[in-house]
């Protein structure tokens, strides 16, 4: 059972994805100008993550930070005030927009819309067992710890809401978690935080 329903997961995510990069395009240059009228660099953000079976990805995000600023430290997360954000920046954030290019990366099967959100590669080093079920699928887009808190939760308890999903999945979680999504792009993590 468990298979079939990532097979149709699959086609799920690839006719979605393959719909979203169509009918979004538009959109993706008028951001795409906005970034680059607003700070200089380049518009896209490309990091290493690990995927399925921890192998390594290339994720894509519209970039939010000023160039140079993207050194992040271990479980710290930018706020929304972090002056290293820019200005259109703090709106891709607060909206989900700079996660949008994710899509491509679901096209390619490197990611799925639903899944365990991808972290730094430099994080896989402090992996438990039990943690590192969390690559048994595909990371996704959006996951179950973005709609329970994700930057008010600590990198432990986004692991184990990760793991969480995976040991659980099931398509009617995958749609309980895409309804929830949509209440996080509305009104934000921080509602989500206090209700978890």
């Amino acid at each position: 059972m468990r298979k079939v329903q990532l097979f149709l997961k699959r086609i799920f995510d690839f006719t979605v994805s393959l719909i979203l990069s169509i009918t979004l395009f538009p959109f993706f240059l008028i951001i795409a100008v906005l970034i680059k009228l607003s700070s200089a660099g380049p518009v896209f953000f490309k990091q290493q993550r690990p995927g399925l079976n921890a192998e390594i990805f290339e994720v894509y995000k519209f970039r939010t930070m000023k160039q140079g600023s993207e050194q992040m430290f271990e479980g710290k997360e930018v706020l929304s005030d972090d002056d290293r954000v820019t200005a259109i920046g703090k709106y891709l954030r607060r909206f989900k927009v700079d996660e949008l290019p994710q899509i491509f990366n679901v096209l390619k099967g490197e990611m799925s819309l639903v899944g365990p959100r991808p972290q730094r590669v430099d994080y896989l080093e402090n992996y438990t067992t039990e943690e590192m079920k969390r690559f048994k699928m595909l990371p996704g887009l959006t996951g179950l710890a973005q709609v329970s808190g994700n930057i008010y939760l600590s990198v432990q308890e986004r692991t184990q809401k990760d793991v969480e999903y995976v040991t659980n999945f099931n398509l009617l979680l995958d749609l309980q978690i895409m309804i929830r999504t949509i209440g996080v792009v509305l009104f934000g993590e921080d509602k989500f935080a206090k209700e978890s």
